[in-house]
């Protein structure tokens, strides 16, 4: 029988965006302990309770079309940490999307910039992915293409402050070497640095 180790959960927040949620947790040995995760889902639709593993969010792999050895990023200011961090366009998927919808509309508010997705390859590289299942049940996926036109900060949020950047092969080796990088955009752009110009998107066929 499946041991138990969620006795219960309660909503400890009332905000729009994310809220802090208490677990009446056990431990392995059955000793009760508290239990703290932030999510952004509604109270009723929170994964402990669906057990769904849909993503809220998408971040966009966008290659130059222009020159396939680049790739898109935004180095965007972050309020927890106060400092400006290395990403890749990303964003939260809204009612009525599906991701592919989400990674155009949030290529354009972000950068300007227009996106044609790329659907070869095998399916299951764009599942969601769970973003730190230790503190939050947030799960992203990832969508996949190229990024064309110009740069514009036009349609861009007033909480959003960021810089778009045409990133190559060197400069992607310094950013991951040198600076503050969300985990998403170092693991792709790991796989940026093993990418063939003619082929960018071949190791979605693995």
């Amino acid at each position: 029988m499946k041991e138990k180790k969620c006795m219960g959960v309660e909503k400890l927040s009332d905000n729009p965006f994310l809220n802090l949620y208490h677990i009446d947790a056990r431990t392995v040995s059955g000793k009760p302990f508290d239990y703290y995760f932030a999510s952004r889902n509604k109270e009723n639709e929170i994964k402990i309770k669906t057990r769904e593993t849909g993503a809220e969010g998408i971040v966009i792999y966008p290659i130059w079309k222009q020159n396939p050895e680049k790739i898109v990023m935004i180095k965007q200011y972050r309020y927890p940490l106060d400092a400006y961090v290395y990403e890749l366009p990303a964003g939260l998927i809204d009612p009525g999307e599906n991701k592919e919808m989400t990674a155009v509309r949030e290529m354009k508010e972000e950068t300007g910039l227009d996106f044609e997705v790329y659907t070869g390859g095998n399916e299951f590289f764009r599942n969601p992915f769970f973003m730190g299942p230790g503190f939050t049940d947030e799960s992203d996926a990832a969508v996949f293409g190229y990024a064309s036109g110009i740069i514009s900060p036009k349609d861009r949020e007033d909480t959003e402050s960021l810089e778009v950047i045409l990133v190559d092969k060197a400069e992607a080796k310094r950013i991951l070497s040198e600076e503050r990088v969300c985990i998403r955009a170092a693991f792709l752009l790991m796989q940026f640095l093993q990418m063939e110009k003619e082929h960018p998107f071949a190791f979605l066929d693995n």
